[in-house]
């Protein structure tokens, strides 16, 4: 596979920012795999947000040539209060239910790592040096990547996540850093210590997907699909009753597709995989194919296509990508029973 086709795998949608795809071309060159990583903090349920973007995602680094690591991030989970800010119980979750939920997905060939198993001295000094060179307030601006505001109330340890995660991507020394667009500050503080660590690395950075009440607020960190607001998300094992309910509830104001819940989930997930399939009366328009995020952004505008109608296809497409997931919890509840009695925050 040539350069430039590898480089349109990693472009796909829902990637929105690649920094920079001049960089990301001298990688491509550099090496014939590069190393692609993503983390997570543990704290509850896996929704598509999380696990279906990531999912998409991982198989076009794969296509490309990439080889990925999922970085379990206990010790980021652990300082941003997480389970309840029980470190043994986020462990616990790490290494079994959050890994199986991409295993349950189909996401293969990825190497799952624990953060606290991994971290050395040298690593540790990394923290230290990132630290000592980077300003209070320019960490402080960092600190959005934990879901919080630069002027809440954080613990000293709040402090040092930014560092942690930057000196994460020096340590598995990594080619391609990749997350959602809300990690963006952290990648831009780690790229300007990639020469002082002799480390070159490109960040890409997907979409946030809207949570299900949706609406036209400005920041999208406050619309963003959250575990943490349950009736927000659709997590990637809910039954097609779950799903169902959910989509009929969501947000989906017609002729508008901008803080559209359900419009974001057919163009940036289904149909990046399959078209949407719309069944309705011939009175109503008749059935319909709907074969790219264009079409469907153009004729939802135009209103040739009513929410209720979007939201049927949508939960069905849906139910059909969520199967193997559904399938492989049933067959393996312990790990979602590992969850019933942790305390789930923010």
């Amino acid at each position: 596979m040539d350069t430039e086709t590898k480089i349109e795998l990693v472009a796909k949608s829902p990637t929105e920012e690649i920094v920079t795809k001049e960089d990301l071309r001298e990688i491509f060159q550099t090496y014939s795999h590069p190393h692609h990583y993503i983390g997570f903090e543990i704290s509850g349920m896996v929704h598509l947000g999380s696990g279906l973007i990531t999912l998409l995602k991982t198989k076009d680094f794969q296509k490309a040539g990439c080889k990925t690591t999922i970085w379990l991030a206990d010790y980021h989970s652990w300082i941003n209060g997480k389970l309840g800010g029980d470190l043994e119980s986020i462990k616990k979750i790490a290494k079994g239910y959050f890994k199986h939920a991409f295993i349950s997905m189909g996401l293969e060939n990825v190497e799952y790592k624990l953060a606290s198993e991994v971290y050395d001295a040298d690593y540790w000094a990394s923290v230290l040096k990132i630290s000592k060179d980077t300003t209070i307030k320019r960490m402080l601006r960092c600190t959005t990547i934990m879901g919080r505001k630069e002027d809440e109330n954080l613990s000293c340890a709040g402090i040092i996540y930014p560092p942690m995660q930057a000196a994460d991507i020096f340590l598995l020394d990594v080619q391609i850093a990749h997350a959602g667009m809300d990690q963006r500050n952290v990648h831009m503080l780690a790229r300007e210590f990639s020469d002082k660590f002799k480390k070159k690395f490109t960040a890409v950075h997907h979409h946030l997907l809207c949570g299900l009440k949706g609406g036209d607020r400005m920041d999208p960190l406050e619309m963003k699909m959250s575990k943490s607001k349950p009736d927000s998300a659709i997590f990637i094992h809910d039954s097609e009753e779950e799903i169902n309910s959910k989509i009929k509830k969501a947000y989906c104001p017609e002729k508008i597709t901008k803080g559209n819940p359900v419009a974001e989930i057919a163009m940036y997930l289904i149909l990046r995989e399959n078209p949407l399939k719309i069944e309705r009366p011939e009175k109503f328009g008749g059935d319909m194919e709907i074969t790219s995020k264009e079409e469907l952004e153009k004729v939802y505008l135009e209103g040739n296509l009513h929410p209720i109608d979007l939201k049927n296809a949508v939960a069905g497409e849906l139910s059909k990508m969520l199967k193997p997931s559904r399938d492989y919890f049933e067959k393996n509840k312990n790990y979602l029973e590992e969850l019933k009695d942790l305390k789930m925050t923010r």
